[in-house]
């Protein structure tokens, strides 16, 4: 991330990441590079435009990592609240049991609470244990809505009003004064989520990062020909008249720059044995760049397929069994590359489900849902207050912390800025660190 001293001028820090990442710039321009592009490349690629994360208190190191559950999951049988005969009696047929009770028994979570994790969730059952998750109940926001669009561009912009840029494209506003790094925000996917997009900050997004590049054609048909054209001569036609010139060549250096990054970086050989599956496979990827040194400090990934109206049982243990196995193989990657003391993972849905199960062996929207935290930094076991199922709302569950107050936390404790900006409103952070 970028920063200016107190003359404007953009302050230097100069790392190992940094290093890497000017090596990395320079040895991608290939030797039939234009003269006009290299001089160009070389302003471009010099060390102000690539410093990260100067400013003070800014934990430049910090990495933060989204997952996406997408289609509402089911948090009711996720964490379960096996000792609560209310859940048994709304879920008949869909209900986990109590642990030790045959093979659908909940792995135990908390004893005390009654609480336990769905069977297929041995892999975060593993992290739980381990002290490096932390599972907080509950989750959700006031007069909540049922749609699946509507309810998660709410949580990707922090705004019941489901307005404007997303909350992550607004801590990248927020935190750069200057230009920002090229790589600085990545999201995993068919297209960028809107909580990436910021007013002058936009995710480098990708399905595969061999698949990463651009070319004007792709954009508008009228950009292709003057895109062809720097990239052939290294000039326009008008010469340097043209008022666009700055703005192409930044963006012809930026795309094969990153580009040649992410395909060298997702090259990199795991160091420990992963599942398969789509969220595996990203987070795999995550793994691989943090651990070439990209600098990237928010990555975003997502699982779809949560939406269980029907035939539930089967179908959300296998969405579970991936995720579980996803977490853990990536928790075990970043200990073993080194990286896991500078990582936090977040994983959230856009609602839970109702708390009855209905007529076709599934569940249908609700409200409030668990969430996940993930990491040596976060604080560990059960968080806040399991909701009443008995207390509803038009038979939801009432949310009992606010996900606002959980971006606050992971903002100011893990990110190290001022949410209120950002959140645009000031809420209470959470006590998401194991430190705070």
């Amino acid at each position: 991330m970028c920063s200016s001293d107190s003359t404007g001028r953009p302050e230097i820090t100069w790392s190992r990441r940094l290093f890497m990442r000017r090596g990395l710039a320079f040895a991608s321009l290939a030797a039939t590079t234009p003269l006009f592009l290299e001089r160009s490349a070389r302003g471009i690629l010099g060390p102000e435009s690539l410093a990260m994360g100067s400013q003070p208190g800014v934990p430049e190191d910090h990495v933060l990592v989204v997952v996406q559950l997408s289609g509402g999951n089911d948090g009711l049988n996720t964490v379960v609240p096996f000792g609560d005969p209310t859940y048994h009696r709304l879920r008949p047929r869909l209900g986990v049991a109590e642990p030790g009770r045959g093979n659908n028994a909940a792995l135990m979570l908390d004893a005390d609470l009654g609480l336990g994790l769905h069977p297929s969730l041995t892999g975060l059952k593993d992290l739980v244990d381990g002290g490096l998750a932390g599972v907080i109940q509950g989750v959700g926001y006031p007069n909540p809505n049922r749609s699946h669009f509507t309810s998660m561009d709410i949580w990707h912009s922090a705004d019941p009003e489901a307005r404007g840029t997303g909350w992550l494209g607004r801590y990248f506003d927020n935190q750069c004064s200057g230009r920002p790094d090229a790589l600085a925000a990545v999201s995993l996917g068919e297209r960028a989520p809107l909580a990436m997009i910021g007013d002058t900050t936009q995710p480098v997004n990708f399905e595969r990062p061999e698949r990463f590049a651009w070319t004007g054609g792709e954009i508008a048909e009228a950009l292709e020909k003057p895109y062809a054209e720097l990239s052939r001569t290294g000039g326009l036609e008008g010469g340097g008249e043209h008022p666009h010139l700055d703005f192409l060549t930044r963006t012809s250096l930026d795309a094969q720059v990153a580009s040649d990054e992410l395909a060298r970086a997702a090259a990199g050989q795991p160091l420990v044995s992963w599942p398969r599956g789509p969220l595996a496979s990203q987070l795999r990827t995550v793994s691989a760049m943090l651990r070439a040194g990209l600098g990237t400090r928010v990555f975003y990934v997502s699982l779809g397929g949560f939406d269980t109206h029907a035939g539930q049982p089967g179908r959300h243990a296998q969405l579970l069994q991936q995720v579980g196995d996803a977490l853990k193989a990536f928790q075990d990657e970043l200990k073993a590359q080194g990286d896991a003391g500078r990582v936090m993972t977040m994983v959230f849905s856009e609602f839970g489900r109702r708390v009855a199960q209905n007529a076709s062996q599934g569940t249908d929207h609700g409200t409030a849902a668990p969430m996940f935290l993930i990491g040596e930094m976060v604080r560990p076991g059960v968080l806040g207050q399991h909701p009443s199922l008995t207390d509803l709302d038009a038979g939801d569950l009432k949310y009992t912390v606010d996900f606002r107050n959980i971006y606050a936390g992971i903002l100011q404790g893990w990110m190290g800025c001022d949410p209120r900006g950002i959140l645009r409103g000031t809420w209470e952070p959470a006590r998401v660190l194991a430190r705070a």
